[in-house]
């Protein structure tokens, strides 16, 4: 679903950026970009427009878009057993989306809970806050809302039908977090890191894994199709998430599920890609050189294709840093507008939001002004439909 462009009237004032390097869809000219309302009018490479920004030859990028961060529940609870307001940590949350150049966040809120019993009780505050500082205007980005639904709680179904009519709600994945089952196969590990993280026995995790290990099935083959249901209602896109084994393709397959998020293995990345899923994949383990919790490593993902979309998971930054890194390392053979377009324009597809995601006549104004600095892309300036906002 786009939103209705602001048209263009003979009020509004073009504002043009010249002496850029303007990254396309499919290649990098060195020339100008002329906005006028929230919509790109002209890029071209002939003579720079007089009046003209100067962007002293550093790069013109879209606007990102984020499909996946659950990084508002960290500015939430910013130390174990502290729960910020969540007004100030949504403020504190939209500083970094915009300061890592994402103009579009779909902020990835659980639904149901495993471990974490707050969740459902921070649920609908936080997208009251998300709703309320996007109509008063004070939000930098555009914050659009991802419901991740734990299908191993049984009170996701109820919680995701109050919720899911929001008209932020743009996105729905299904997932189960319960160690073992798709990430997290590696239970010692898994109950090491939960004591450091809880300062609970390594008895007393052992007991509640094993209970929600022996209760996820039953679970699950209630609350699941349920939230596939009410997803389908709607006509809302649905992601299939931590897939790990072929069967969870096959299942994601049967209930209508178009992508594959977070895949653990390569098998499970195979799987999708033969099945015709998109695959989406976590920007943060790329730039780590693996990932933090034992799966597949994002670079086997995309040594064989395996991957369509990057996210940011949990560092906002990352999707900027990505795009460079990627295209500065030749053994993937991805350029930098096939990186940048990994960031912007194939997740605003994915998500039905195409009215962005890449510099064109006709697409929104959502602009990032980016200088190297030591092989760092640093960012200057951003625009979000036609307006500066950073």
């Amino acid at each position: 679903m786009n939103l209705p462009p602001h048209p263009i009237s003979a009020t509004d004032v073009a504002i043009s950026f010249g002496n850029a390097h303007v990254v396309l869809a499919d290649r990098v000219i060195h020339g100008f970009v002329v906005i006028a309302g929230d919509r790109i009018l002209d890029v071209g490479t002939g003579p720079t427009p007089a009046g003209s920004l100067d962007l002293g030859g550093d790069y013109l990028l879209p606007g990102l878009v984020d499909i996946h961060t659950d990084h508002f529940e960290k500015h939430v609870f910013p130390r174990a057993h502290v729960r910020w307001n969540i007004m100030r940590a949504l403020l504190a949350h939209d500083a970094q989306v915009i300061g890592g150049g994402i103009t579009t966040v779909f902020d990835s809120l659980c639904v149901g809970a495993t471990a974490t019993l707050e969740r459902r009780e921070i649920l609908a505050p936080m997208l009251e806050a998300i709703e309320a500082a996007q109509a008063k205007g004070m939000l930098r980005a555009e914050h659009l809302v991802h419901l991740r639904c734990e299908i191993t709680d049984a009170l996701t179904p109820e919680l995701t039908a109050a919720n899911i009519d929001r008209p932020v709600v743009r996105l729905v994945s299904v997932m189960e977090h319960v160690p073992g089952l798709r990430q997290s196969r590696d239970l010692t590990a898994y109950i090491d890191r939960r004591q450091k993280e809880t300062g609970k026995s390594a008895d007393v995790l052992r007991a509640e894994m094993d209970q929600a290990i022996a209760d996820a099935g039953d679970i699950g083959a209630r609350v699941r199709p349920r939230v596939v249901d009410l997803a389908h209602q709607r006509a809302l896109p649905l992601m299939s998430h931590d897939d790990t084994e072929v069967a969870h393709i096959e299942l994601a397959k049967a209930d209508g599920v178009a992508v594959s998020e977070f895949p653990c293995t390569l098998e499970a990345a195979r799987a999708a890609r033969a099945a015709g899923m998109a695959i989406v994949a976590g920007a943060p383990n790329l730039l780590r050189g693996g990932s933090q919790s034992g799966n597949v490593a994002v670079a086997d993902l995309l040594a064989e294709g395996l991957v369509d979309v990057l996210a940011s998971d949990y560092v906002p930054r990352s999707l900027l840093d990505c795009a460079f890194a990627l295209a500065e390392e030749p053994r993937f053979g991805i350029d930098l507008p096939r990186a940048v377009a990994m960031v912007a324009k194939a997740p605003a597809g994915i998500a039905g939001i195409e009215d962005r995601g890449e510099i064109a006549p006709g697409k929104r104004a959502d602009l990032l002004h980016v200088a190297l600095a030591d092989g760092h892309p640093c960012l200057k300036q951003v625009w979000r439909a036609g307006r500066r906002v950073s």
